[in-house]
């Protein structure tokens, strides 16, 4: 039987590229994302191996039925992969960025995984995954929603994970954290060792069927939110960062 995923923010990116990785592996996988166009042209490379379901994460009081839709089209969901949100500089602190980045990044992702861990509480298990970032390990003057909004990511996940283990429930719970990736996102002023989409995509894919808790991508970033979260607050705060 052909297993079943849903990636939320399916359009570009990481999640795209995972997208197109489950389809090799043999996958039927329900594609979200606002743009659809983008969500089609994916289709139109598989057009046996895709659904899609075009909806905004900030659209908070219809998330819950477009998943309900599109986890009734595909049938048994395996695995769910959250890899939309937003982020950008703004050493400015313009107050309409702040309060965007904290609802996609917040509100609805905090809908979203909600409803996921739910669906996957009834079926008796499952992979839940969702793509935070290094960036959630300090508060960055140049991005100040951004960063807060990453370190929620990471505490809810977090959280979810010691549920499921207290629960006995099954579910996997897996923190994907990444450095730079060749994206429109993740590819900005200041970047080094930016790995593509394809090479993040396989390491994302193997750290979510071993289990992990929390993966960083790629490996060696490990190294840099080591040092992150080593660093004295009284040095931090003097980097322009």
């Amino acid at each position: 039987m052909e297993k079943r995923a849903i990636i939320v923010g399916a359009s570009s990116g990481i999640g795209k590229g995972l997208a197109e990785l489950l389809v090799r592996e043999g996958y039927i996988v329900g594609i979200t994302g606002r743009r659809e166009a983008l969500l089609d042209d994916l289709k139109n490379s598989a057009p046996n191996s895709y659904i899609v379901k075009s909806f905004d994460v900030d659209d908070y009081s219809n998330i819950e039925s477009n998943l309900d839709e599109l986890a009734n089209q595909l049938g048994d969901v395996e695995l769910f992969i959250l890899s939309s949100g937003t982020g950008k500089r703004n050493p400015k602190l313009e107050l309409s960025y702040e309060v965007m980045t904290l609802s996609t990044n917040v509100t609805g992702f905090t809908t979203v995984i909600n409803w996921a861990y739910k669906y996957f509480e009834n079926r008796g298990g499952g992979y839940l995954t969702a793509i935070t970032s290094i960036a959630g390990f300090r508060g960055f003057s140049m991005s100040p929603s951004y960063s807060a909004s990453k370190s929620f990511q990471m505490r809810y996940m977090e959280a979810l994970r010691q549920k499921s283990r207290c629960d006995g429930n099954k579910i996997s719970v897996t923190d994907i954290r990444p450095g730079f990736v060749d994206t429109a996102m993740g590819n900005g002023e200041g970047a080094f060792w930016i790995a593509s989409v394809e090479k993040s995509s396989v390491q994302i894919l193997s750290a979510i069927r071993r289990r992990k808790g929390v993966s960083y991508i790629t490996k060696r970033w490990f190294f840099v939110a080591l040092f992150l979260r080593l660093i004295p607050s009284a040095i931090f705060e003097r980097v322009r960062v």
